[in-house]
């Protein structure tokens, strides 16, 4: 007993000093989104490749389609990575400014595609696009550049212009579309911008009043949504091959896999039992192919999502930085956990996907963008700044063509540059040690005094107008 709380006291302690070192939190990221991104490419293949035989006769199709929106996904985290802080948020607002025009244009009939019932696509020849991915990015920047100045003032709603006008405009026309489950993604984006920032408490109780009142409205008054939810609120009662059919099979599918599930490739649910089951459902294909152990994994990874944004966001110094960080961890495990929670049967079914793992090129591209951002504000907290230009980068940042992040407030020398020296004070140490004796007094502060008495006339350098040369003070000896 004695030896096992002694390993466990030993683990506690490595594990500590693990959390303690400054790169930890840049560790954590890029474990978390490789591994999830892992994770969703295989469960991907595994769920989609009835239905890609069924319709082109390659079982490889909608796995090939999500590998190359992999590869792209790699492309912008590189640039999330590498973009200086101050360059995104100058940036910020042309984004949101286009990201606004996107939702408006594919409204338009011609323009935009209808997938899935909703018309918030652009197709552009094997490409789809949805612009509502963008806009809630483009949003938390650009809100946290708005809270952030006006951090420590707000306490109405008349402080909080232009930021809930805005956010109503996007969320008005993703609403047209109609897509009610991306508009709660982003209701989570502006709640989480609000909190953050500390907006006093009955501003937030309004905000989430006025939301559950209208997310009841918007529920209710199309056929199919009010069918989904008066089947949550009865599932006993409401038909199991109607509009609880794809919850009823998702239960199923975890039920069937128990511990250790029936193994990779080996799930039922997707031989068109379960609708949808390589996108909005593919965690109930994780739960019967990997068992409870793998739907726990996943819980844990994002679990760690939580918590090294979090961190990422108490250790940096920036306040939009900060902002941004926050705004976005909550955002992503908020949209977790409303997938996870609709397919275990805790939520009625919203069709939001499950970010890194579900299919979908937008959706992949745009959280793979978070995790660069995440990953480069984790190498702007103050400690890894400094552990980085102390000590160097490592030689795969140098491939990646990282730069050295720089201090927020100044401006950090360029790396390998020499750092500025004070002028050497070339009098005798007599005279610098009575000089230093009076530098409370007289002509300014310390620093003052200690430049003053640099500029001596010995060294042939002028003294600067309205100092008193320490040479002709009388017996400098006896005052020592």
């Amino acid at each position: 007993m004695s030896e096992a709380l002694a390993s466990a006291k030993k683990a506690r302690a490595a594990l500590t000093a693990w959390l303690a070192r400054p790169l930890t939190s840049l560790h954590i990221v890029l474990g978390v989104f490789g591994l999830l991104t892992l994770l969703g490419l295989v469960m991907v293949l595994s769920a989609s490749s009835v239905e890609s035989f069924e319709q082109v006769g390659s079982s490889y199709s909608v796995f090939r389609r999500q590998l190359l929106f992999c590869l792209a996904g790699l492309v912008v985290f590189w640039i999330g990575m590498r973009i200086p802080p101050k360059v995104l948020r100058a940036l910020a607002p042309a984004l949101l400014v286009g990201s606004v025009l996107l939702l408006a244009l594919v409204l338009v009939p011609g323009v935009g595609q209808v997938r899935g019932g909703a018309r918030s696509w652009f197709v552009v020849g094997p490409v789809s696009i949805q612009p509502a991915e963008i806009a809630k990015v483009a949003l938390a920047l650009w809100g946290a550049q708005v809270l952030a100045v006006r951090q420590r003032m707000i306490g109405n709603w008349r402080q909080l212009s232009p930021l809930l006008p805005v956010a109503m405009v996007m969320f008005t026309l993703i609403v047209v579309e109609p897509d009610l489950g991306t508009a709660i993604s982003l209701a989570i984006v502006v709640y989480a911008l609000l909190f953050f920032a500390g907006t006093p408490l009955r501003l937030l109780a309004a905000l989430t009043l006025g939301g559950l009142v209208g997310a009841v409205v918007l529920g209710l008054s199309a056929g199919y949504r009010h069918s989904r939810i008066m089947s949550f609120l009865a599932p006993h009662d409401s038909d199991p091959l109607g509009a609880a059919y794809q919850a009823k099979q998702a239960l199923y599918s975890l039920a069937d896999g128990g511990l250790f599930g029936v193994g990779l490739g080996q799930g039922r649910a997707k031989w068109s039992y379960l609708p949808n089951a390589h996108n909005d459902f593919i965690y109930a294909i994780i739960g019967e192919e990997l068992g409870m152990v793998g739907a726990v994994a996943v819980l844990v990874l994002f679990g760690l999502l939580a918590y090294v944004g979090l961190r990422i966001a108490t250790r940096n110094t920036d306040p939009w930085l900060k902002l941004v960080v926050s705004t976005l961890t909550v955002w992503m495990v908020g949209q977790a956990t409303i997938n996870i929670g609709y397919v275990v049967g805790l939520l009625p079914v919203t069709g939001i996907p499950l970010p890194l793992v579900s299919s979908g090129g937008s959706a992949l591209v745009t959280a793979m963008f978070v995790g660069g951002l995440l990953a480069n504000a984790a190498r702007h907290e103050p400690e890894a700044i400094a552990a980085l230009r102390t000590h160097g980068q490592g030689r795969m940042a140098r491939l990646l063509g990282l730069k050295l992040p720089e201090p927020y407030g100044a401006r950090a020398p360029r790396s390998g540059a020499p750092s500025p020296r004070a002028p050497r004070d070339s009098r005798p140490p007599a005279q610098r040690s009575a000089s230093s004796g009076r530098s409370s007094s007289g002509a300014g502060s310390s620093g003052r005094s200690g430049l003053a008495g640099g500029s001596s006339r010995r060294g042939g350098q002028k003294q600067v107008p309205g100092q008193r040369d320490p040479r002709r003070l009388p017996d400098q000896r006896g005052r020592r």
